[in-house]
């Protein structure tokens, strides 16, 4: 048991963190501070002090809860982690980010983790790390089992938490169109251990294609990648810069004209969100690279080892990477009225889930119908960012008693890279195109300045002027415990 010492100590200390943090307690100021006796009168014992130490601190946790409104976030995706820090150390609000993850992930660039260029850790910053400095957002662990909008209640796997506003920001996943067999043989890139086990993968497909002595060479070092948007065009563009520049290098006793990388886009064309002049010059980029460029194609089947496509051609790899399509990921609880084809929650344009008014969704996951926009917008980080900026700035007006403004889109353009001093870009304001060397360097500037972290920007620049100079990928590492799949 604690001496009176030790507990009037305590005491001080709590008493002085309490006008800290809530200086609004100042009011019950007589009720904060208490007399210490003496041996003479020794009324008050090691007990009694305790209960009133207990007494301040639930005292001031009362007034916490009661004075501030509980915004639970679930995904710390762009959409999830603006809102938090848009409102980091705000005074009306406290907030609970939940992600099953203990990172924020960079997502444009995961194709560059799973082709060698640039570690794991460059693009996952820790959660806890940049709200370490924060007094009122608390990071969860935990994926969530179910929401109850009806009740202000969700549950996860180890706890349940009651809200004022709840703020889904789940993202998308990976839709394989309910194709079983290609969600059980192919590798979607939506995560970073998913990236980690693309790169993995292909450089154990290496190692084997060196050992092997049969014609599964060329199967082993063949790549398929299905969907021609940015996530395709750029993973194949790198892939060939690496079959060109590196691979011959690191291993000698292979034959790369053997090695067949193939982009396959189910539509007429790539980049179907670009101009068409994008779209033709990204395709001549790739050809020049040697990958194989093959539109309107549709895959049908694939067993692990031999891809069909609707036309009837087949492809041989024992590794395809899935890139050709997205849905939104929507958490346990959301009723299906609310959820459209597209696997997106429904909601205003103050981003309020349909028929909720204290349930938000954001990014992704949202789906926002407007007369200008019946499809809804693009499934972009840009879009996220902007919609999360608004959702984090009405909270604030919510709490000075001022109106909510509606989301207004902007369309900022969009841009993909190719390769060395190859990429796209169009821009929304102005209307331009342009392609090379400058739109090379437009990319690369926006997504060192959209990575967390000074040092971050600083790793992967470094990163970046290494691959350029010397054409080699400087972390080649296997780790065969990541490959799961269509292991020879």
């Amino acid at each position: 048991m604690k001496t009176e010492e030790e507990l009037n100590k305590e005491i001080l200390e709590t008493t002085r963190s309490i006008h800290e943090h809530y200086p609004e307690l100042s009011k019950f100021e007589d009720e904060m501070t208490v007399t210490i006796p003496d041996k003479e009168s020794p009324e008050i014992n090691a007990s009694t002090l305790k209960d009133f130490n207990d007494s301040l601190q639930a005292m001031a946790q009362g007034y916490a809860h009661s004075a501030t409104k509980h915004i639970v976030i679930i995904g710390a995706g762009f959409a999830g982690l603006k809102i938090a820090r848009s409102l980091n150390n705000n005074l009306h609000y406290r907030i609970t980010l939940i992600d099953k993850n203990n990172y924020h992930q960079f997502q444009p660039l995961f194709y560059q983790v799973a082709m060698a260029n640039l570690d794991a850790s460059n693009i996952s910053f820790p959660l806890r790390n940049i709200f370490e400095k924060s007094k009122n957002v608390r990071i969860r662990v935990e994926a969530v089992t179910a929401i109850h909008c009806e009740s202000n209640t969700l549950e996860t796997e180890k706890e349940q938490f009651r809200y004022d506003y709840l703020v889904i920001a789940t993202g998308a996943t990976t839709n394989y169109f309910g194709n079983s067999a290609i969600q059980e043989h192919t590798f979607p890139m939506k995560s970073t251990f998913e990236a980690l086990q693309i790169r993995n993968t292909l450089l154990q497909h290496f190692e084997d294609a060196v050992a092997t002595k049969t014609a599964d060479t060329e199967k082993l070092l063949s790549v398929v990648i299905v969907g021609g948007g940015p996530t395709g065009v750029e993973l194949s563009g790198a892939l060939a810069e690496m079959k060109n520049d590196s691979l011959p290098f690191e291993y000698p006793e292979l034959d790369f004209t053997k090695m067949n990388i193939y982009l396959l886009e189910g539509t007429s064309k790539l980049l179907a969100n670009m101009s068409e002049v994008s779209s033709k010059k990204a395709q001549a980029y790739l050809t020049k690279l040697g990958v194989i460029v093959k539109t309107a194609a549709i895959v049908k089947e694939y067993d692990g080892h031999t891809l069909l496509l609707q036309d009837k051609t087949e492809l041989q790899s024992t590794f395809v990477i899935w890139a050709a399509g997205v849905k939104g990921n929507i958490p346990p609880g959301i009723n299906p009225e609310q959820i459209t084809k597209t696997n997106q929650i429904k909601t205003d344009v103050f981003n309020r889930v349909v028929s909720f008014k204290n349930v938000f969704a954001v990014g992704d996951i949202a789906f926002m119908e407007t007369d200008l926009h019946p499809k809804g917008f693009p499934q972009l980080a840009s879009v996220a960012i902007d919609q999360a900026e608004n959702v984090a700035a009405n909270f604030i007006r919510l709490a000075t008693q001022k109106p909510m403004l509606p989301y207004k889109y902007s369309n900022k353009g969009s841009m993909a890279t190719i390769g060395r001093n190859k990429a796209v870009v169009d821009l929304a304001t102005p209307k331009l195109s342009f392609q090379g060397f400058f739109a090379w360097i437009i990319w690369m500037t926006l997504h060192l300045f959209l990575l967390i972290g000074f040092k971050n920007r600083i790793v992967v620049f470094v990163n970046w002027m290494y691959k350029y100079v010397t054409h080699r990928q400087s972390l080649a590492l296997l780790f065969p415990a990541l490959t799961v799949k269509n292991k020879k």
